[in-house]
């Protein structure tokens, strides 16, 4: 084999040879790198071991503070329990509303008792009214038996018989004017008095020099008065 040839050969060797050196070299350093992460993560492993079982959080920890964060947060309005303040002014306000309601129960009372009270008053003047105006029209449709009893008494005969039927007409009379008069029917005292347009009534005029102006000198038809009513006027004769 020639020299240079040779040369050529031998130098070939010698590169191969190093670039195996080479890549065997490298494959202990990235085992060696490997191993050393190992060694690592192991390490770490080791380490965060005694902190976890010293308390670490554990997985469900955010649940837990969450429950925890609902716990402590105010409470809705409609959730919250009742405030003892607001119990105990609970039965002031059902106390206050129950005396309310007894005042407005009272108040309507005494104003329905007020009205049927004016109602009572009312009811009885109406129905005074309404008898007085009965018994003075019934007393008014007596009076003219009342005049037939007086025009009997006057005209009497002197007849002792006739007397006796005169005293019994005079006694019933009587007693007829008793009972008109407890019924509040009496007889207007005219005569002698001056002339009053409002209880009496004159059909005549005369001029007499003894009587004084303006008076009654004659009665022509009684009057009578029911309580402080004309029931007829009195029909006079009046002197100028």
């Amino acid at each position: 084999m020639p020299k240079d040839k040779q040369e050529n050969s031998t130098g070939g060797e010698k590169d191969g040879f190093s670039r195996n050196e080479e890549s065997a070299l490298a494959a202990a350093k990235y085992a060696a790198r490997f191993e050393g992460l190992e060694e690592e993560g192991e390490k770490e492993e080791k380490d965060a071991s005694p902190a976890k079982a010293a308390g670490e959080i554990p997985e469900d920890a955010g649940k837990e503070q969450a429950e925890s964060e609902a716990e402590n947060m105010d409470p809705a309005p409609g959730d919250r329990d009742p405030d003892p303040e607001d119990t105990e002014s609970d039965p002031e306000e059902k106390k206050d509303k129950k005396d309310r309601l007894i005042e407005e129960l009272e108040d309507r009372l005494r104003r329905n008792m007020a009205e049927f009270d004016n109602f009572r008053k009312r009811t009885d003047k109406e129905k005074a009214g309404m008898f007085a105006m009965g018994a003075a029209h019934v007393a008014e449709k007596i009076l003219p038996v009342l005049d037939n009893f007086e025009r009997a008494l006057t005209g009497v005969p002197e007849d002792p018989e006739a007397m006796a039927y005169a005293k019994g007409i005079d006694m019933i009379y009587r007693q007829f004017l008793k009972v008109l008069e407890e019924l509040g029917v009496t007889p207007i005292d005219c005569l002698g008095k001056e002339f009053d347009p409002g209880f009496h009534n004159a059909v005549m005029h005369v001029e007499d020099e003894k009587a004084g102006d303006n008076t009654i000198i004659e009665e022509l038809q009684k009057g009578y008065m029911y309580k402080d009513t004309v029931l007829r006027y009195s029909m006079v004769k009046v002197a100028n």
